[in-house]
């Protein structure tokens, strides 16, 4: 009884991933082997660079914070220890929105914050 392998579905699974790493450099986007390597790689970097994203944004979030609260003559620390004391339950995200675009706003945030 003849081999029977079902070219066509191995064929297409191959074209998948030829079609998913297009754009990629050299033997990266057509010998099946390598692009299939490279593609796998990438999904783990992508997967382990979703969750460093969220670090680096929080880092970002908290350098502005602080370079606004030090115009106000107050540390980052200090603000966040006097935010807490008061009860103002406001997350870094929008701290940072508030001292970039709305200055004001967040004067009057530092200003509760050093009553405390």
């Amino acid at each position: 009884m003849p081999r029977s392998v079902n070219h066509v579905a191995s064929k297409a699974r191959r074209k998948k991933i030829l079609k998913l790493t297009r754009g990629y450099f050299g033997a990266r986007k057509n010998v099946w082997t390598v692009a299939k390597n490279t593609w796998e790689k990438g999904l783990t970097y992508a997967f382990r660079d979703r969750r460093n994203k969220k670090r680096n944004f929080r880092a970002l979030w908290i350098q502005r914070i602080n370079a606004a609260a030090r115009l106000e003559g107050m540390s980052y620390s200090k603000l966040m220890g006097g935010l807490h004391k008061v009860g103002i339950e406001i997350n870094r995200k929008v701290l940072a929105d508030l001292a970039m675009n709305h200055p004001e706003a967040f004067k009057a945030v530092v200003a509760k914050a050093k009553a405390a």
